[in-house]
């Protein structure tokens, strides 16, 4: 039986991989800041709900001892994130963005993951199979946001992408030191969820492909990498 905890797994994408990951036979674990919203998640899905805010010591302590008292962990999915928006909702640019908007989103793309990741490392260490995805995205390339043309060139937020080239920082660094443990950063597109007000170009079921995908991988798949559905994608 492989155990899997999925943060921000009570609606999006992170919903999505979890019934997927169930279909799959996985034992799926929804960490979910609401427990509420949490509980009735993971009865649609055939999964345990766990409350789990990724910016909160606290929570992510009880989370471990939750699902090290239920038979331990082999996947963890790094999927809660936030982006940094003004007073009417739009994607803070680099003439509003504060420092207090940048450390807010950090605290949860950037310190939830390494915060959780920590956390839950003593029980990944002893599966026989461990694995990491850290769900990123394709504005994290600084090769994509700097070439004209590119789609990510034209998004005028800085927190957000900022935030997922420092995750993928993380993964690498955190790859290399784990070699034991598959660890990678995933890119699942443009989906449509309620981070960009539903405006994404495709659904959570294409989204979620790549994200199921790495967190299915075997001891002999790769580490350290940075991929969507497509393969490999520049740093």
């Amino acid at each position: 039986m492989t155990n899997t905890l999925i943060t921000g797994a009570n609606k999006g994408l992170g919903h999505e991989t979890a019934r997927r990951l169930v279909a799959a036979g996985h034992t799926v674990y929804i960490g979910s800041r609401d427990p509420e919203r949490g509980r009735r998640a993971a009865e649609r899905l055939g999964a345990r709900a766990v409350q789990l805010d990724v910016t909160d010591d606290a929570s992510v302590e009880a989370a471990v001892k939750t699902v090290e008292a239920e038979g331990g962990l082999d996947v963890l999915v790094n999927n809660a994130g936030i982006e940094a928006r003004g007073e009417q909702n739009e994607v803070a640019g680099a003439a509003d963005l504060t420092a207090a908007m940048m450390r807010q989103v950090f605290e949860t793309n950037v310190f939830g993951p390494v915060r959780v990741t920590h956390a839950f490392l003593p029980l990944l260490r002893r599966s026989a199979s461990p694995v990491v995805v850290n769900v990123s995205s394709g504005l994290a390339s600084l090769t994509h946001v700097t070439e004209p043309g590119h789609p990510a060139s034209a998004y005028p937020g800085v927190a957000y992408p900022s935030s997922k080239t420092a995750l993928n920082m993380v993964t690498v660094q955190y790859a290399k030191a784990f070699p034991d443990i598959r660890i990678n950063a995933v890119e699942p597109g443009f989906t449509a969820t309620d981070l960009n007000g539903n405006t994404g170009t495709q659904t959570v079921e294409e989204g979620a492909e790549i994200i199921v995908r790495m967190a299915r991988l075997t001891p002999e798949g790769p580490t350290g990498t940075f991929v969507d559905a497509s393969g490999p994608l520049p740093w």
